[in-house]
Order: C-alpha cells, then structure tokens, then sequence
C-alpha cells in the first residue's frame, strides 16, 4: 500500500537552507532502545516499521500501533476505518504478522475490485459445473485463509446479499462452495477495512447492523496525513531514498523548502499521493538536488475549496507564492526579467523577504554527504 519502504535516509544535516539525506538502503527505520523491554514504542516500531514499511513516530501513529500490539496476539476482528491512501492495508499486515497466525497466509480480498457477480465465487469458491464456465473446482479466499488472517478492504462495498452470507461465517465459521451441499469449516482471523462511514451506511440500509456490530469489535480509525503533519519529513526520505535507488539516482540534497511545502500540503489522497508525487519528483531530478513538482500542488490546493481549519497562513501563502514566481525565472531575482519585477517589489525588498522567511536557491552542484 501507501508508505512501504525499503530504505530509509539516516536523519539529515541542514545546510545553505537545504536538507541534506544520507541515504542507508536496508537500514533499520527505527531503533531499539538498548536494554530497554519495556520500551513499547520502539520496540512496537521496531517490528512494524521493518517488516511492514509504516513510517513515522507522530503521537497519531505511535497510538494506532500501540492499538495493534494490543489486539495482534488475539484472534479478535478487527475493523480499520481510515481516508483512501492512509495505509489500512499495512495495517491490517501488521496486525498479522505481530499474531500467533504469522506463520500462515495473509490473505486481501478487496471486496470493490471484483465485480458483483462473481464475488461469491471468489469469496466461498465453487464445485465444477457451479455455473457456467467453472469448468474446475476452485477454492475461494475463505478457505485460502484457513489457519491465517483474511483482510476484507473495502467492506462498505460488499452487496447486502453477500453480506448475510459473510455474517454465518463470522458467527460460525462454516460455509459452502457455490454448486456444493457439504459444509467447509475454518479456521480464520478477519480483519476488514473502508473508507466509508459504516454507520451511516447502516442508518441509510445499505449496509447490515448485525455485520457492522460483528465486524466493530475492535475499530482502529487511521488518522489522514494533514493530522499527522510531524511524519511528513520521515516519509519523503524514505521515499526519496527508495526511488532514488530503484532508478539508479544520487539524490543527496533535499531542500529545505521543498520539505516546508510539503509539509504544508493537505495531501487529500494521503500516503498514496505523496508517495506517487515523490516518484515523479526523483523522475524530474537528473542531478543531485531533488526537483519537485510544487507548482502542481498549488494549483491543486488553489483548484479545490479549502476548509478554513486548513487554511495557510499569511507567511506561508507568500513563501508559496514567491517559491513559485523564483522557479518560473530559474532563480533571477533582478532584471526586467527577475522575480522581484514580476512581483512587483524592488530587488532590495524581495531578497530581504528571502531572507526573513528562509528562501534560499537549492545548490546544483554536487554535495558531500555529511
């Protein structure tokens, strides 16, 4: 899903108004306190963060998988609630891979990826001769998970027919195969994930109460990205570093703006949209300092009503704004051509406004990586 990742940038150094990543391909993302058990939070972060690539040490995300320690080592189900591109399904594997099913398949049924018609199939499986077509027997993902963790994404669009059939097996643990009369039995861990509000699909009869009640008996809600704006910087190394070496580039400078801007984006698509904006960013950047897009974010965020909680504030509006007229000039503070004349202040005053709201030039030439 969203934020995995299989290297991690070592904390960084800031220079010239640039942060510069020492990148550490395979690195642990967090460290253990040493000699210490009873530290939960790096230890909890330790095991997610390596084998599952959540990323971050927010107050928001250190108590999502204070959660899931809690609930992993029990066969409970578990329905994780949370915006598309907030990371539910990484989650949902870490919840397995912290149980005492770990051994066992992880197996994703994305109930809106299938079309309605064949999802029974896919779900119960079916006999040959079920229908027409199913010219073998097939075994669906109930029993695929049998002895390990199903992970139902996208519950809220599942059909109220399947779902009364999804019930028996929660309550049971026991169905049939489409075309058969014999009762399978399993043995599995459910845990379900959408970006609905199942409540109100509940008020408004599309989805079944009992299945909810089933379903919530352990609700984790994920926090969007713009709630846990701390996490930001982490996330962009990590990306960074992980394109950097699938595409066989030397990113070493990062600058300081570029993070600020980042960090001030809303991100409504989340891990996802900023994880596939950190992709094109290392695609624009043939060089050393990385080269993002942000005027695409701007017109994003200027393109689209904005809550007034999530407004930016003046000083941030105009380091936008003068980030944006710079990098249409390449940097040409004076001249008829400059930024200054296109702003309409006189040169003096804009490189005073540069300096008091820390909008320096990212440096071209090759850095040394401190």
């Amino acid at each position: 899903m969203a934020f995995l990742s299989d290297a991690y940038c070592d904390p960084v150094s800031s220079s010239g108004g640039h942060v510069i990543a020492r990148p550490n391909t395979g690195a642990a993302l967090y460290e253990q306190a040493a000699d210490d058990d009873s530290c939960t939070h790096d230890a909890l972060q330790s095991e997610c963060a390596v084998g599952n690539g959540i990323i971050g040490s927010s107050p928001a995300l250190l108590q999502i998988l204070d959660q899931v320690k809690t609930v992993a080592p029990l066969d409970s189900t578990v329905l994780i609630q949370g915006e598309t591109g907030t990371g539910k399904e990484l989650i949902a594997g870490a919840i397995h891979n912290l149980s005492t099913r770990k051994r066992n398949h992880f197996v994703r049924f994305n109930c809106a990826a299938v079309p309605a018609g064949l999802l029974e199939s896919e779900l119960f499986g079916h006999e040959r001769g079920a229908f027409t077509g199913a010219l073998t027997r097939k075994l669906g993902r109930l029993e695929l998970a049998d002895k390990g963790t199903l992970f139902l994404d996208e519950i809220g669009d599942m059909p109220l027919e399947l779902q009364a059939k999804l019930l028996r097996v929660l309550q049971e643990q026991e169905f049939e195969r489409l075309g058969s009369t014999q009762t399978q039995r399993v043995n599995m861990r459910v845990v379900a994930a959408t970006n609905c509000d199942l409540k109100q699909m509940v008020a408004d009869k599309r989805f079944r109460n009992d299945l909810y009640f089933r379903l919530n008996v352990f609700p984790i809600t994920i926090p969007p990205l713009r709630d846990r704006r701390e996490d930001i910087t982490e996330l962009v190394r990590a990306f960074v570093s992980r394109f950097s070496v699938r595409m066989n580039r030397r990113i070493e400078v990062i600058p300081l703006a570029t993070l600020q801007a980042l960090a001030r984006y809303d991100w409504p698509g989340n891990i996802r949209e900023l994880q596939n904006f950190l992709e094109r960013s290392v695609i624009l950047s043939p060089g050393p300092v990385l080269q993002a897009p942000l005027e695409s974010l701007v017109s994003t965020v200027s393109s689209r009503p904005m809550k007034a909680s999530a407004s930016l504030t003046l000083e941030e509006a105009e380091i936008t704004h003068i980030l944006r007229v710079l990098e249409q000039v390449d940097w040409v503070v004076g001249g008829p051509k400059g930024a200054a004349e296109k702003l309409g202040l006189k040169r003096t005053t804009l490189v005073a406004k540069m300096r008091r709201l820390g909008i320096t030039r990212p440096r071209t030439e090759a850095m040394g990586v401190v």
